[in-house]
């Protein structure tokens, strides 16, 4: 992709893209209903009830939402399982589809899950690219990481997933082997600062927009993690 042409995309996103935190029940229910529309009615991994997609982690997690300024209409939503979710007896989501052990080489206090990562299609086609709404989703999620204090991010996701994030110079490294749950699926984790610095090294336009021009950026935070 050249390089105009991703500066005209990153600038779609801006001006076409809403990206807001679901911080009120409201919002949370919308998250919740277009969970239903990706999981339950376009790839029917989920059963849902009543139009809504939830479980247990909503409790504790915080939701992104991705909407058509034009219409107000929610496309896409992501979650982040904080790191406060490890005191209780639930864990990270992807504990219960992974073998015992995949998380043991991540600072656990300072890690959150990336989960419920969804992308309506349909509601999706009027917009001029889904890979525009995925970046917005990676905006929410820095936004929330940085609130959180997280240093890292695992997440069970699509090899489909990882490939297109890639495509936009978003990495996250395999921890462990596939899985199936719902499918063929991927443990991956990511260093938020390793993921950040080689996103401003190699696409620029895209760190601008992912990061808010750096506002969101903060290389060392590892540093004032109290101990």
């Amino acid at each position: 992709m050249s390089e105009s042409i991703l500066r005209a995309k990153v600038a779609y996103a801006s001006q076409a893209l809403s990206v807001v935190v679901a911080d009120t029940p409201k919002l949370v229910a919308e998250a919740c209903r277009l969970r239903y529309q990706v999981y339950c009615v376009e790839q029917g991994f989920e059963p849902g009830e009543n139009g809504i997609e939830s479980d247990d982690f909503d409790q504790c997690a915080h939701h992104v939402l991705v909407s058509d300024r034009a219409s107000d209409e929610i496309i896409g939503t992501v979650r982040i399982i904080p790191p406060s979710s490890l005191r209780s007896d639930r864990g990270f989501p992807m504990q219960r589809a992974c073998p015992p052990g995949t998380l043991r080489n991540l600072p656990l206090r300072s890690t959150g899950e990336i989960s419920r990562f969804a992308v309506s299609k349909q509601r999706v086609m009027s917009c001029r690219t889904t890979a525009m709404v995925r970046l917005g989703l990676m905006q929410g999620i820095v936004r929330l990481s940085q609130e959180l204090h997280l240093t890292h991010w695992c997440a069970i996701m699509e090899p489909s997933l990882l490939r297109l994030l890639r495509m936009t110079a978003i990495y996250f490294s395999p921890m462990g082997p596939l899985v199936e749950h719902h499918g063929i699926r991927q443990p991956s984790y990511g260093n938020v600062h390793t993921v950040l610095e080689r996103l401003r090294r190699e696409q620029p336009d895209i760190w601008d927009y992912v990061t808010l021009n750096g506002e969101l950026w903060y290389e060392r935070l590892s540093e004032r993690l109290v101990a």
